[in-house]
């Protein structure tokens, strides 16, 4: 599994001209699955990022978790995360999880993040989304299960 967040001042996903998800301060996940990863992995990444420390203190230090500082999750599934652009001029996908096997762990991704004590919005499993967010420092991390 592997998990792009930024941390957001604000965020929202739109699809069809509808906000599906929108969030104040906190973390916008796009979370990519491929096919070898488990609920093992999702549990790893969830509490990973809840338990993050990537908000400033008094000090301007990194210091301070989601919750300390109030913030949500808007989750987004992004399968894209998994392309592979080394031949060629087109990506590949092949490396990225099934919509039968990604949307329930991706399900389940959130389910843990919300039984950490988090509030998630999310994106639509597999549509095209409009996704706005105003990239707070801007502060982005990679979060692997592998």
């Amino acid at each position: 599994m592997r998990v792009i967040l930024q941390r957001s001042k604000r965020a929202s996903v739109t699809v069809e001209g509808s906000v599906t998800g929108s969030i104040e301060s906190g973390y916008v996940l796009l979370v990519g699955i491929t096919h070898e990863d488990t609920e093992k992995d999702a549990d790893y990444c969830a509490r990973k990022i809840a338990q993050m420390r990537l908000f400033e203190d008094e000090d301007g230090k990194m210091n301070r978790s989601i919750f300390e500082n109030g913030g949500d999750i808007l989750s987004i599934s992004q399968f894209t995360l998994y392309g592979d652009i080394r031949k060629g001029r087109r990506p590949s996908f092949v490396e990225a999880a099934r919509p039968e096997k990604a949307e329930p762990l991706w399900n389940y991704f959130n389910r843990v993040l919300r039984n950490e004590g988090l509030r998630v919005e999310e994106g639509v499993f597999g549509a095209m989304m409009d996704v706005e967010l105003v990239n707070d420092g801007p502060v982005t991390m990679i979060v692997e299960s592998k």
